[in-house]
């Protein structure tokens, strides 16, 4: 199994689950016992961010760590846990999402599946414990909040992502740069004392005057989501290569 991007992972197809034969998927899942599952929301991040940006991330990521690993990917849920409220943003509740995915995962283990790697991008805290409390019969659920890399390096934001600032729009920049509006795109700065209640994994709606986006959402650019990604795809492969390592001899 690949271990690293590479130029020719570039020419492969991603494994998506939905666009292959039982046969395909049976000989994939022999090969390598994992499968990746992107989990989005659609929920707003500001006026310059489409509603589903967690979505579309990871979806790309997914799909470029199955072609670069042979790793078969499941059909994105799109919808999350927030309360975001605003036009078009949607919630399910975390007894929902958990449910609906111990649902599909128990299926999929009894199909050999030994590892489930979960891709989101929302470290909003219901979202989180709704991923975090799925229940397998022996697999291992590896629930990867991708904002949740130590990023610091590859942002002007000294505390790191928050909902719709620089993280999030570079990496909607780099990914689908025809849905970012720029031109909208607008900074909020907290006092410490506020922004300290408002980081990722709170459960306190955020504040009105920030319009779904805090941070620094005007320092947000295509090269900083390159970086960024590319730092989450390095790690995500690894990760699925030790995974499949230790399937092969467990």
């Amino acid at each position: 199994m690949t271990t690293t991007p590479h130029a020719a992972d570039a020419a492969r197809s991603p494994l998506r689950l939905k666009e292959l034969a039982s046969a395909d998927v049976r000989a994939a899942f022999a090969r390598a016992p994992i499968l990746i599952i992107p989990v989005g929301t659609c929920e707003h991040h500001g006026p310059h961010l489409p509603l589903g940006c967690d979505t579309i991330v990871v979806e790309r990521l997914a799909d470029e760590l199955s072609a670069a690993t042979g790793v078969v990917r499941a059909p994105a849920v799109e919808f999350g846990v927030n309360d975001v409220a605003a036009a078009g943003s949607a919630s399910v509740r975390r007894k929902t999402l958990r449910r609906w995915l111990n649902d599909l995962l128990v299926d999929w283990e009894r199909q050999g599946i030994r590892d489930f790697l979960i891709l989101t991008m929302s470290g909003h805290a219901a979202h989180q414990e709704a991923l975090g409390t799925i229940v397998t019969e022996r697999a291992r659920v590896r629930v990867v909040d991708i904002l949740a890399f130590d990023l610091s390096p590859f942002l002007d934001e000294p505390h790191g992502p928050i909902h719709g600032g620089e993280a999030d729009t570079s990496l909607v920049l780099h990914v689908a740069p025809h849905l970012v509006r720029m031109d909208l795109a607008r900074d909020c700065i907290l006092p410490e004392a506020e922004r300290r209640r408002y980081r990722r994994g709170s459960r306190l709606k955020l504040p009105e005057r920030a319009d779904g986006s805090v941070g620094l959402a005007t320092r947000a650019t295509a090269g900083k989501g390159r970086s960024i990604y590319q730092h989450i795809m390095t790690r995500l492969v690894r990760y699925l290569a030790d995974a499949n390592s230790g399937a092969a001899t467990g």
